[in-house]
C-alpha cells in the first residue's frame, strides 16, 4: 500500500525513486548505488577475488594492448576515446598509457553518472598521465547519447567496459545498441566488454560475498534515499538476495524486506508499506554467449569485428562497427 500528496519530481533522482517505490513489484535503479561512498563499495567488490570480471578484463587489456590500440588508431587527425561509465579508470588506463607512450593523437572523454567518480579520475589521470588531453563528462547513457553525434570531426571509439550493458535486458540492451550505432560513422567503432555464460556457482558468488560488500553496495541506495530525500528506511531490516537463471543468463539482485514496515520519503510526500519477505528489485546482470552477442549487434545495427578473451574464456571484449547499408 502507498500514500501521497501531490508533490515536485524536478529531478531524475526523484522521479525514478517515486516510479520504482510506487510499482508492483518494487524497484530501485542500481544506477544509483553510486555516490562517494557507492563508488568505494564498488571499487573494494572489484577487489574481491570472487569478482572474476574486473581480472579477466584486465588480462585482456595486459594481453592483447597493442592489437586493440591499433583497432582505435584513426587517420591523420586521430580520435576521440569516449568512455561511458569510466568509474575510477583503472583498466582504461592500461590502454591509455600504450596511447600515449605511442603518441596516439587522441582526446580522452570519460563520462558517468557519479560526479566523485569523475573528479578522482580526472585529478589522477593529470598526476598519472599527464600528457594524455582528458575532457570528461557527468551523465548517464542515455542522456549522453544526442551529444555523441556532435563528435563527428573524426574518428570516435567508443568504449564500455565491465560489462555495463549486462545492466540491460534484452530489448532495452538492444534500444542503447542502436542508439549508439546512430551516433556511430562507417569509422567509428565500438568496444565493449560481456561477461559470458558460465558455471552458475561462480557467477553467484561474484554477485554474492560472504563478507557482505555486495549487499553494503545494494543497500547504498536506501542509504542514499533516506540521505537525500528524507526518508526513514531500516536499512538493516532488508537482505540482500541474489539469483542466477542459467538458461536466460539473467543474475538479478534484490532487498527483501525481513519484516512489515511503513517508510516515509518526505522529500516525495510518499508513504509505503512493506509486507515480510516484499522485494525491491535492484539490479540485473545479464550474462551472454557469441551467438547472442550477435544477434544483438544484428538487431542494432551493428556487427562484429572480432573479439577478445581471457584464458579461462569467462569475458569477452568485442570490437563492433556500423553495419553497411
Amino acid at each position: 500500500m502507498t500514500t501521497k500528496t501531490q508533490t515536485k519530481l524536478d529531478t531524475s533522482f526523484k522521479k525514478e525513486v517515486y516510479e520504482g517505490l510506487t510499482t508492483f513489484p518494487k524497484y530501485l535503479s542500481s544506477k544509483y548505488f553510486y555516490d562517494k561512498a557507492g563508488d568505494k563499495l564498488f571499487q573494494d567488490i572489484m577487489a574481491m577475488p570472487e569478482y572474476y570480471l574486473t581480472d579477466c578484463e584486465f588480462e585482456i587489456l595486459e594481453t592483447h594492448t597493442e592489437p586493440i590500440a591499433e583497432y582505435f588508431r584513426g587517420k591523420e587527425n586521430g580520435f576521440d576515446l569516449i568512455e561511458l561509465g569510466a568509474g575510477d579508470g583503472k583498466k582504461t588506463k592500461i590502454l591509455l598509457k600504450h596511447l600515449s607512450e605511442n603518441n596516439f593523437n587522441f582526446v580522452y572523454k570519460p563520462i558517468d553518472i557519479s560526479q566523485n567518480a569523475i573528479d578522482s579520475l580526472s585529478e589522477k589521470l593529470e598526476e598519472e598521465l599527464p600528457n594524455v588531453e582528458v575532457d570528461p563528462e557527468i551523465g548517464e547513457y542515455f542522456e549522453v547519447l544526442e551529444r555523441l553525434k556532435e563528435y563527428n570531426s573524426r574518428k570516435k571509439v567508443i568504449v564500455v567496459l565491465g560489462s555495463n550493458i549486462g545492466n540491460l535486458l534484452h530489448p532495452r540492451a538492444i534500444d542503447f545498441l542502436s542508439k549508439l550505432k546512430d551516433t556511430m560513422q562507417e569509422d567509428d567503432m565500438l568496444f565493449m566488454g560481456f561477461d559470458q555464460k558460465k558455471k552458475p556457482e561462480t557467477i553467484l558468488n561474484a554477485y554474492s560475498d560472504e563478507t557482505g560488500i555486495t549487499a553494503a553496495f545494494n543497500k547504498n541506495i536506501l542509504v542514499r534515499v533516506n540521505r537525500e530525500l528524507d526518508a526513514n528506511f531500516d536499512v538493516e531490516s532488508f537482505k540482500h538476495w541474489e539469483t542466477y537463471d542459467p538458461e536466460s543468463g539473467t543474475a538479478k539482485s534484490f532487498l527483501v524486506a525481513t519484516k512489515q514496515m511503513e517508510v516515509t520519503v518526505n522529500e516525495l510526500d510518499l508513504t509505503i508499506q512493506f509486507d515480510p519477505w516484499e522485494t525491491i528489485h535492484t539490479e540485473i546482470s545479464q550474462k551472454y554467449t557469441d551467438k547472442v552477442v550477435d544477434w544483438l549487434a544484428d538487431e542494432s545495427g551493428l556487427e562484429i569485428e572480432t573479439s577478445f578473451t581471457d584464458s579461462k574464456g569467462y569475458y569477452k571484449n568485442y570490437v563492433f562497427k556500423r553495419k553497411n547499408a
